[in-house]
């Protein structure tokens, strides 16, 4: 698993900040939400739109980092960290309030496993980079 690999897998799976950053920019009017009825407050929606905003901004830096990945190691463990230290606020978020719909816990499961292993993933084609 070289350095193409983690490219592809990093080009993909920058694909769901990027999409889901821009619905969740829609606010409480994103469908997720609005089918769930929450409630239209200023503060939960300027909340949701900030997050879609730095959540679009993470997928984008991914598919910057694509070209160089084995030569970005500072910003790829930034951006995963950050990825990392949501998946705990949704861990949290089920220990205090509940199990959110089963997507988001796969999620949850991509976020605090996978980061670290992405991370280290990355080291490794770096390594292999500087041989």
């Amino acid at each position: 698993m070289g350095r193409r690999a983690l490219q592809i897998a990093t080009a993909l799976l920058a694909l769901v900040p990027i999409l889901t950053g821009i619905i969740t920019m829609l606010g409480v009017s994103d469908p997720l939400y609005a089918s769930s009825g929450v409630p239209a407050l200023p503060v939960l929606d300027s909340n949701l739109r900030f997050f879609g905003g730095v959540w679009l901004g993470l997928g984008l830096a991914l598919v910057w980092l694509v070209p160089r990945i084995e030569s970005e190691g500072v910003l790829f463990r930034v951006v995963w960290g950050g990825i990392f230290l949501g998946g705990i606020g949704r861990l949290l978020s089920m220990l205090m309030v509940g199990l959110p719909p089963l997507p988001f816990v796969g999620f949850t499961a991509l976020e605090v496993i996978g980061a670290p292993l992405f991370v280290y993933w990355q080291h490794l084609v770096a390594k292999a980079g500087r041989k």
